[in-house]
């Protein structure tokens, strides 16, 4: 039998956590581990719980999720724990920072349990899922942006097949919808996301997202 995904709930709102817990312990295959009122206490408790997955609000007291997230996701001892963060739809602002720290995805706090279990479960493969609607107007912000400011792209190295795959990927494409796309085995997309994911250093397909719209990739589409 498969170990039960392990989630840490972090929120300043304890009727959310029970909620929460509640969903996530009736839920086969996976358990509640702990709590978090604040994210101080979150980078404390991923540290000591070693969690699969940090449901992470980002919105809290003392150190607020993005802050949290960062520590998490930057100390290497914690390299198997991912974060699920949840937003608001008012809080487009943080969703770009968060990703930037680490998070490996986003999902809105209006969820269905439903699409939430099926969020942390992603998460916990080491995919990432991005809720589609907040997607989309983060990208159209940032690709308004002043294109001085992004980093400089990351794309050497990469063949044109690959460079194709990220274009989809960055489109929100599932890897048998790039099969699908492509005209490709599905095998050989994931061979591909494996060397986008080494080559480039990315925690997850979440990370290959911000890449493929820092690196202007995105917006230029596929290569010719």
């Amino acid at each position: 039998m498969a170990e039960a995904v392990r989630v840490l709930i972090a929120d300043d709102q304890a009727l959310l956590r029970g909620s929460f817990r509640l969903l996530i312990d009736s839920t086969p295959g996976m358990e509640a581990v702990g709590e978090a009122g604040d994210g101080a206490v979150a980078v404390e408790l991923a540290r000591e719980l070693r969690p699969d997955v940090v449901l992470m609000d980002l919105r809290m007291p003392v150190m607020d999720g993005i802050a949290a997230t960062r520590q998490i996701c930057s100390d290497p001892t914690l390299a198997g724990v991912r974060v699920l963060a949840l937003t608001m739809f008012d809080m487009d602002e943080y969703v770009y920072p968060a990703l930037q720290a680490g998070a490996s995805g986003f999902m809105l706090k209006d969820v269905s349990p439903t699409d939430l279990i099926a969020g942390i479960r992603v998460i916990a493969t080491g995919a990432g899922v991005l809720a589609p609607t907040v997607t989309r107007r983060v990208i159209a912000k940032f690709s308004r942006s002043d294109e001085s400011t992004r980093p400089a792209p990351r794309l050497v190295g990469l063949t044109k097949r690959e460079q194709e795959v990220l274009v989809l990927i960055a489109n929100g494409l599932s890897n048998a919808e790039i099969s699908a796309d492509l005209v490709i085995s599905l095998p050989t997309v994931k061979t591909h996301v494996s060397s986008l994911l080494a080559k480039l250093q990315a925690r997850d397909r979440a990370q290959l997202v911000i890449i493929a719209y820092e690196s202007g990739l995105a917006e230029r589409g596929m290569p010719g």
